[in-house]
């Protein structure tokens, strides 16, 4: 079941607007199978809160999570513009650049940007 439940795991979900905190999630099967997902959510205060609110949602479907590090979102829909940067002080700065390759997988028609600057 594990397989089927990862290969459902959606690799974007961010809120449709505005400049929110967000996280790379390393999702997991019971055995070898891992993918990396992007969450990132405006009613969230912390980084730590979306991890946790993902991780219960994996573990209902018998799935492991990891966060290797996180980072801000600007979303503009009207622009269709993302931009990726900072990090997070608990997680440490999420791997932009890979953030930016899983976010052009749901946003193809999007101008996304990335920067390791700011907080």
């Amino acid at each position: 079941m594990s397989e089927e439940a990862l290969a459902a795991v959606p690799l974007v979900n961010i809120s449709d607007q505005g400049i929110f905190k967000y996280i790379q999630i390393v999702v997991k099967n019971g055995g070898e199978a891992s993918k990396t997902v992007v969450r990132g959510f405006a009613d969230c205060t912390w980084h730590a809160d979306i991890f946790e609110r993902e991780e219960q949602i994996f573990a209902k479907s018998g799935l492991k999570a990891e966060c290797p590090g996180g980072g801000r979102i600007e979303h503009d829909p009207e622009k269709k513009y993302l931009k990726v940067y900072g990090y997070s002080q608990g997680f440490g700065k999420a791997d932009h650049a890979q953030s930016k390759k899983i976010l052009e997988t749901k946003y193809p028609d999007y101008t996304i940007e990335i920067s390791d600057e700011g907080y």
